[in-house]
C-alpha cells in the first residue's frame, strides 16, 4: 500500500472516531507498526494530528482534547519545561499556578521547594503539592469542571483578585504564530486573564505543539508575558516579536 493512500486511510479513520490507535491500524491495513508511527509523525508534522500516547488525535479546534490525551501528548518535553521552570522559582517565594497538564508537571517539579505559597485554581495541582509540608496552597473557589479537576468562573477570579504573587505561572491550549494565547473555555480564560494581572512576573509554560493547534478564546498576548519557556518556536519573526515585547525566551 502507498504512503499517500495509507494517509488517506489513516485520516478518514480519525475523522470518523477523533483518535487512531498505532497497533490499531497496523493490523488493519496489515503493516508493520513502525510504518504506522513514522507515518504519524509526518501526519503530526503537517498539523494534521497530534501525537499522544499510542495513536495520535485531531488536532484542537472549538473543543478541547481529554484530559487523559493531554496529559501523555509530549510528556517528556513537558517535564523538561518544568524542571527549567522550577530553578527559576526560589524558595520563601508566592505563585499562582493556573489550569493545565504543563502546570502540573512544573507542580510536581516544585515539591521540594521550601516555604512557598502557591494559589492554584487547578484541583491536581493541589494534590501534587499536599505532600510538600513546605509549601502552603490556597484553592480559589469556583465552579468545578470535571474533566480536568480545574475551578472556573467568577467565584475563582474574585478570590484571585485578592493576591499580589510573586510569579504566576500559566499554560495555555494554543500559542497563535501572531502571538496571541488562546483556549477554550471563556470561564476559564476569565481567571487566568485576573492571574495575569495579580502577578509581579508572569511565566508561560507550552510546548511547541501548542503552535500547531488552535482555539478560539484569546487570553492575552506573548507581550503580557515576561518568560516563556518552551522547547521550538517555529517562526523566527515571533522570535523578534518576543525580543521587542521583551518577552524572554527559555529554549529546553
Amino acid at each position: 500500500m502507498e504512503t499517500a493512500t495509507r494517509h488517506d486511510l489513516i485520516r478518514k479513520e480519525a475523522r470518523q472516531h477523533g483518535k487512531v490507535s498505532a497497533t490499531d491500524l497496523a493490523i488493519n491495513l496489515g503493516v508493520a507498526v513502525q510504518t504506522i508511527r513514522r507515518d504519524l509523525r509526518q501526519l503530526c508534522a503537517a498539523g494534521v494530528l497530534e501525537r499522544v500516547h499510542g495513536g495520535a488525535v485531531l488536532p484542537s479546534g472549538v473543543t478541547n482534547i481529554g484530559y487523559g490525551d493531554r496529559r501523555a501528548l509530549n510528556r517528556d518535553v513537558k517535564i523538561r519545561i518544568a524542571r527549567h521552570v522550577a530553578q527559576m522559582i526560589p524558595d520563601q517565594a508566592s505563585l499562582f499556578l493556573n489550569i493545565g497538564t504543563t502546570t502540573e508537571a512544573v507542580a510536581h517539579a516544585l515539591r521540594h521547594h521550601q516555604q512557598l505559597m502557591v494559589v492554584t485554581n487547578n484541583l491536581n495541582v493541589a494534590n501534587i503539592l499536599a505532600d510538600n509540608r513546605g509549601c502552603d496552597v490556597v484553592v480559589a473557589g469556583g465552579s468545578l469542571r470535571r474533566s480536568d479537576g480545574g475551578l472556573v468562573g467568577d467565584l475563582a477570579a474574585i478570590a484571585i483578585s485578592r493576591f499580589k504573587v510573586d510569579f504566576a505561572i500559566i499554560g495555555a491550549s494554543a500559542v497563535d504564530l501572531s502571538g496571541d494565547l488562546l483556549d477554550f473555555d471563556p470561564e476559564e480564560v476569565r481567571v487566568s486573564q485576573q492571574i495575569i494581572a495579580a502577578a509581579r512576573t508572569t511565566i508561560l509554560v507550552a510546548d511547541s505543539t501548542k503552535f500547531t493547534r488552535k482555539a478560539p478564546v484569546k487570553i492575552a498576548s506573548l507581550e503580557q508575558v515576561d518568560h516563556f519557556v518552551t522547547d521550538r518556536v517555529p517562526s523566527e519573526a515571533l522570535i523578534n516579536q518576543c525580543t521587542d515585547w521583551e518577552t524572554r525566551l527559555s529554549l529546553v
